[in-house]
């Protein structure tokens, strides 16, 4: 019974009153179109479903219910739920593994900070991406154990963490830069990689701002942040102690879109279509990713690395 008078509340809307459905905080996934959704009131007090806002959804669109919609949008985005409890934990394990696995020799075998890295910089380089990366294990085993509230709290340090990550970044790029001086085509060389870690860094800044502005939104959030921290995982994979030439940042770039593959299988088995920020995320850090070498050797970038390296010299 109370079903069916729900129902009849949810087609007993009329277009004036969907134009009045006020943002509400994603609890579903919509079984129409796949995004967030959460059951809320309308000023007048009746009952509708309303996407929350991402990369094209609008604030303040709601969908039109059809007969039988209303609960079968509860029962997906509870099956999505469990399922997302498993596949994101999961995914920031093998996270973790791809990470220990490339840094295990030069660093955490090696005694972490006591490792033989060139300077104290490159050790608190190491150790906070070493915490983003157990930060993200903490995070999506809270929202699995239903912790939210604490995955919050944790998700301001956590954003504090990543802007920590860009500057030390980019500070250890730097630091490299200065290190590999040389004349030459070697140094042509160490300036056009100075692009890898460039770009690492912003595609990272970027991903980790949509995904945290995004935090409303879980099915975005989540997706913004495991992207993210995917583009920075090739220097872990080109770590990896596999004796073979065909093993360079090449076959570490695949590495990534393996994980990316990953996530667009679990969308397909899940929801039936790629999420927008799967598909948009991907393409950005595919493409960013394919430039930054063929950016590395041009006039424009040499001769930005060599004001960024002869700057960094004369501060020394």
């Amino acid at each position: 019974m109370k079903t069916k008078a729900f129902n009849n509340r949810m087609h007993s809307l009329d277009e004036s009153s969907y134009s009045k459905l006020q943002p509400c905080p994603p609890r579903y996934l919509c079984a129409l179109c796949a995004s967030a959704v959460n059951i809320c009131e309308n000023p007048a007090g009746t009952t509708g479903i309303q996407c929350s806002s991402f990369f094209g959804a609008k604030v303040g669109h709601a969908h039109r219910p059809r007969f039988g919609k209303a609960m079968a949008t509860g029962i997906v985005g509870n099956s999505s739920r469990r399922f997302d409890n498993l596949f994101f934990p999961g995914m920031a394990v093998l996270i973790l593994a791809a990470v220990f696995f490339g840094f295990a020799r030069t660093y955490y075998l090696a005694g972490v900070f006591r490792a033989p890295l060139p300077n104290l910089l490159v050790h608190i380089h190491g150790a906070v991406f070493s915490a983003w990366i157990l930060l993200l294990i903490a995070q999506t085993s809270l929202v699995a154990a239903g912790r939210v509230d604490l995955h919050r709290r944790l998700g301001l340090l956590m954003f504090g963490v990543a802007c920590l990550m860009v500057i030390l970044g980019l500070m250890a790029a730097t630091d490299g830069l200065v290190r590999h001086f040389a004349p030459g085509e070697k140094g042509v060389g160490a300036k056009a990689f100075y692009a890898i870690p460039t770009v690492d860094m912003l595609v990272f800044a970027t991903l980790i701002y949509f995904g945290f502005r995004e935090r409303f939104n879980p099915a975005a959030h989540k997706r913004l942040m495991l992207i993210g921290t995917i583009m920075i995982l090739d220097a872990a994979f080109i770590r990896w102690p596999i004796p073979a030439a065909w093993w360079d940042l090449q076959a570490a770039q695949m590495c990534c879109y393996v994980l990316l593959l990953l996530l667009v299988g679990y969308d397909l088995w899940s929801t039936g279509k790629i999420h927008r920020a799967t598909l948009w995320a991907s393409v950005f850090l595919i493409v960013l990713q394919q430039v930054r070498i063929p950016m590395g050797r041009t006039a424009i970038w040499q001769s930005f690395a060599t004001w960024v390296q002869n700057l960094a010299r004369s501060l020394r």
